[in-house]
């Protein structure tokens, strides 16, 4: 039970960790090192997902509940996208007013971080010790990134600096909660630890594909973007063979 609090706090607290970045910061960064950010993540997450999810989901269940799961988490993902407004951090110059829907942007953030929270939690069911502190080490890595992104955007929208970095901490907060009560779903319902498991992968592969490459691609970095997804792949390849 402590390992899924540690992890799921620590995972979810990244997102501050990679907002911090934001105080110090006297002007922006280019587009490329964002694209590049993205694809670096994209790399871990699928390293995780086809390293770590997929084969525990298949050794607990079998094909079937990996099948369902994953498309399970791939539905969710789909109707959290129709249905909440999503915000392109890289290179959209259309979109919301933060001044007019403040509320509404902040909740479509921590909303999109819900699948990443389930992830950890179940993960720390499986049968494989490893498998918790790997996935919540992957998306912790994810974060780092993505909360420093929110609060970019943030800032972009005339927020002061402080309080972007507090806000984009606190939509990572959500995945603690998430994060217990996937673990608490599948542990005490044992036949629901494979599907929990595909769920996490199938939510994964969508933000990767779905998100974080097309966004990695999107302003003429396409090369260097794959070179880091890449890299962020045999990195999290790497960090699995060790641990």
């Amino acid at each position: 039970m402590s390992e899924v609090i540690i992890g799921s706090v620590l995972s979810a607290l990244s997102t501050g960790l990679g907002a911090l970045i934001i105080l110090f910061m006297h002007g922006s960064i280019t587009h490329s090192w964002r694209d590049i950010l993205l694809a670096f993540t994209a790399g871990i997450m699928m390293a995780a997902s086809m390293m770590g999810l997929i084969p525990e989901a298949l050794a607990a269940g079998g094909f079937l509940p990996l099948a369902a799961g994953v498309f399970l988490g791939v539905l969710s993902l789909t109707l959290l996208e129709k249905n909440i407004p999503h915000i392109d951090l890289q290179h959209s110059k259309k979109g919301l007013e933060f001044d007019e829907k403040a509320m509404l942007i902040i909740a479509a953030i921590t909303l999109h971080n819900i699948p990443e929270g389930l992830s950890v939690g179940v993960s720390y069911a499986s049968s494989t010790e490893d498998t918790g502190n790997l996935i919540a080490f992957a998306i912790g890595l994810q974060n780092a990134p993505e909360g420093f992104l929110v609060a970019l955007f943030l800032v972009n929208q005339k927020i002061n600096k402080f309080k972007a970095f507090i806000i984009a901490t606190l939509t990572g907060a959500i995945e603690i909660v998430t994060g217990l009560l996937g673990f608490y779903l599948t542990s005490f319902i044992s036949i629901l630890v494979p599907y929990g498991l595909a769920f996490a992968a199938g939510a994964m592969l969508f933000i990767i594909y779905k998100e974080l490459i097309p966004e990695s691609h999107g302003d003429g970095n396409e090369r260097t973007a794959t070179y880091s997804f890449i890299i962020g792949l045999l990195f999290m390849i790497f960090l699995i063979n060790i641990f």
